[in-house]
């Protein structure tokens, strides 16, 4: 962090990501800075952006992600950007084994993994899962949740390279965010969007502030209405979701609107 505020020290506006720099930058008057918080608030979180806010504007990465947290002093919501042109368009059309849907993630259990595994085997596809699966929990979960249900039809890849990754997404007829806790954002849904992939979620965390339900996805209420709308994806056109990330969900939108934040 030191070295880095040095090194940024001439610059029109840093957008700071950890959670000592914010305080650190009072060394450099005049330097507009902006946080933003990219995961759930906790007590200790709590208490130090309270103390931070009347200094340097805080940014939360999504409706659900602010609401959390009433106390703390946020000065503007704003959704993460993707640059689409780093991601292939695919027609969906699947591999050498025909189509599939895909889940990406870490092994937890807030994630779904299982979840996403009964889901796509009721409504008959096949599914492949890309994860990180790296801590003892994350292991214990796999163990005890995921590996039970694995066969021809759903199948975990390990941890995938981007240029795997994006094959995986753009090769895929649908993705499956089946989250059920408050998840501040999920940049995994611009991802599959950005590749023309939809995503089906349930209405959880950030998911219905980055669906548009019935356009670049479907958000669901229960594990039956996900099994339902997957029969419906026919409905949803892949330019429609690649669309999205070229407008609102673009780099040059977030960029904008953080650097006007920085100028307040």
């Amino acid at each position: 962090v030191i070295h880095a505020y040095t090194a940024v020290a001439d610059h029109d506006v840093v957008h700071d990501h950890t959670v000592m720099g914010p305080f650190y930058s009072e060394r450099f008057p005049g330097l507009p800075v902006v946080t933003t918080i990219h995961g759930p608030f906790n007590d200790e979180l709590t208490d130090l952006y309270s103390a931070l806010g009347t200094r340097v504007p805080i940014i939360a990465i999504s409706h659900a992600q602010q609401e959390a947290a009433p106390d703390v002093p946020i000065r503007r919501v704003i959704h993460h950007g993707l640059d689409a042109t780093a991601f292939p368009v695919g027609d969906g059309g699947g591999d050498a084994d025909g189509e599939y849907l895909v889940f990406l993630g870490r092994m937890a259990a807030d994630k779904g993994a299982h979840r996403a595994i009964a889901i796509a085997r009721a409504a008959g596809y096949r599914l492949l899962m890309a994860a990180q699966m790296r801590e003892p929990w994350e292991r214990a979960y796999f163990e005890r949740q995921v590996e039970p249900l694995l066969g021809p039809d759903a199948v975990y890849l390990g941890e995938v390279p981007h240029e795997r990754k994006v094959e995986l997404l753009a090769n895929a007829r649908a993705m499956l965010f089946p989250i059920r806790w408050n998840e501040p954002f999920g940049m995994v849904m611009l991802e599959a969007m950005a590749c023309g992939t939809p995503v089906l979620a349930f209405r959880e965390g950030a998911a219905p502030e980055v669906i548009d339900d019935g356009t670049t996805g479907y958000l669901c209420d229960d594990d039956d209405a996900m099994v339902e709308a997957l029969g419906r994806l026919d409905g949803l056109r892949r330019q429609d979701c690649r669309a999205a990330v070229e407008g609102y969900f673009s780099t040059e939108r977030m960029l904008a609107a953080l650097h006007l934040v920085g100028a307040l």
